[in-house]
Order: structure tokens, then sequence, then C-alpha cells
């Protein structure tokens, strides 16, 4: 029962993540607002409005206008949904299964942004930054200042990235490994960054392969953070364990 309660809660959540990381980026409101169709701008129905369910019934297009609706808002959904649930398998009802149903808020609020304009609001930084800090001062790392230095490294790392390939990243990214050296601590957000890298690098060589974007071409690199910070916060002991034992 606790299983499906979050993945309803997570599926419900990732609706209004969709919203957000539309919206926001744009200055427009989303709190009392309602949800439209992005091409006729129509007021959707209660029943278009039901996370993932509406797009299938509706055969993924607007009930008003009958052009196609992007397949993002269910994946997201249903990411988020998947995500609250490992959440609670991984951390149990804890204080730090707060800090991972934050987490993954963030990345997906970040993730629909970015993708939709490359763009990492400042806002949703600043939103869960304290949030962040707070956890971690009622239950601290092992050292306590693991996040602190963490927060450090992660935005010295990509600033010295920014400045040696003059914008092969943004300030964005940046300031959200700041934020999170916060929540992953020294270890974690190393290896979120490296693990980020490596995806970055096989996704965009499968890209430039068959040729669905052009070299040089700007690509949002948010995605590969979220992947990589994912990978570091839910399995990031057992992965420095591992090479810990076996490649040092």
């Amino acid at each position: 029962m606790n299983v499906v309660f979050f993945f309803i809660l997570g599926l419900i959540f990732g609706s209004f993540f969709n919203v957000v990381g539309m919206r926001l980026p744009l200055n427009k409101p989303f709190a009392n607002e309602r949800s439209e169709c992005p091409s006729c701008h129509q007021t959707l129905t209660w029943y278009e409005l039901i996370p993932v369910v509406s797009f299938v019934l509706l055969g993924g297009k607007c009930r008003q206008c009958r052009k196609r609706i992007s397949v993002m808002y269910p994946v997201v959904e249903l990411l988020t949904g998947c995500l609250f649930v490992l959440s609670y398998l991984q951390f149990g009802i804890r204080l730090e299964l707060a800090a991972s149903l934050l987490l993954v808020s963030m990345l997906t609020i970040i993730l629909v942004s970015d993708i939709s304009y490359m763009i990492i609001p400042n806002k949703i930084l600043l939103f869960f930054l304290p949030l962040f800090c707070l956890i971690r001062i009622i239950e601290p790392f092992d050292p306590w200042y693991s996040p602190i230095i963490g927060s450090l490294v992660g935005f010295v790392i990509i600033a010295i990235i920014i400045i040696v390939s003059r914008g092969g990243m943004g300030a964005g990214d940046m300031k959200l490994f700041a934020v999170l050296g916060v929540i992953l601590g020294l270890n974690k957000v190393l290896l979120a960054f490296f693990l980020s890298c490596i995806t970055g690098a096989m996704v965009g060589a499968v890209l430039l392969l068959f040729k669905v974007v052009e070299r040089k071409q700007p690509v949002a690199f948010g995605p590969y953070i979220i992947i990589g910070t994912i990978l570091a916060y839910f399995y990031g002991d057992p992965i420095l364990d591992w090479y810990l034992s076996n490649i040092v």
C-alpha cells in the first residue's frame, strides 16, 4: 500500500512539476491559473488532467484542437512516480526520505525546464537550497563539513570548465552543482559529476552518429547531470566501495 501511495503521489506531483518547469522560465504564474493546451490555449477539463491516464485515453492529443501533446508530460509523471517509490524503498519513513523526495522534485522541474528552454531557473535552486541545508543540519554527514566542501567543489569544478572551454557549460549547471553538493556531500557530488560526464559523452556520441545533433550545436547538459545525480545519490555507496576495492 505504501508503494502504491508513493507512486500515485509521484504521478500527481509530476504533473505539477511539468507545469512549473514549463511556466517558471517564462515568468508565467503556475499556482493560480488552470492548465491549458499549449497549442490552442483552451483550458483543460478535469478528465484531461489525470496523470498519464488522460494522455492515453485521448491518444496523446488535445480534445479541442486535436494537435499532439508532448510525450514529455506522461514521461515526467511516470518518472516522478517511480523515483518517489524508489525513495521510499531506499530510505523508508525517516528524514532522509524527505531529502530524497525534495531532491527528486527539484531535478524533475529542472529536467522539464532544461529540455524545453535550456534554462535552469535560479528560483528553483533558491527554493530548494535552504531546505537541503536544514536537512543536513538536522541530520549531518560524517564528517559534518562534507556538504560545505561538496558545494564549493561542485561550484569550482564547473566554473573552471566554463572558463577553460569559454562557455562549454552554463552558469545554471555551475549553480546546480553547488546546490547538489549540499545534499550529496563531497564524495557523491564528485561521483555525480563523473557519471554526468560519462553519460553526456555516450549519449552525445550516439546523437552525433545518427546525426540527431550537429557538432558544436548547443545541447542541454541538465538531463545528464540529473542522471548522474540520481545514480550517485541512490547507488553512490556501492559504486564508491567497488571503485575503492577494485580500482584504487
